[in-house]
């Protein structure tokens, strides 16, 4: 396999995950717990954008808010599974 096609695994503090959701969302409520849960024991950055103050997010999401990107990337939407999340950011299962 050719070396440009290879990735170097990131270590689980070099991730950055984001939120995305809106006041009043009780979806986004239990995700936001779940993501600065699994975040703090992975050592990650999070972050959190409201969707009615973005428009190319609100276009690209809206349906399906809470929606968790990791890197950019969308990892998972509407429900946050925590053991899936600390397997993205390779962190082992508790």
């Amino acid at each position: 396999m050719s070396f440009l096609l290879r990735r170097k695994k990131k270590h689980s503090s070099e991730h950055v995950v984001t939120l995305v959701g809106k006041p009043g969302c009780h979806l986004c409520d239990e995700a936001r717990a779940v993501v600065r849960t699994v975040c703090a024991e992975a050592g990650a950055t999070w972050e959190e954008k409201d969707i009615n103050k973005d428009e190319e997010l609100h276009r690209a999401y809206w349906e399906q808010i809470p929606v968790v990107l990791i890197d950019g990337e969308q990892h998972t939407f509407w429900k946050v599974d925590a053991d899936r999340l600390r397997r993205a950011l390779g962190v082992p299962a508790v």
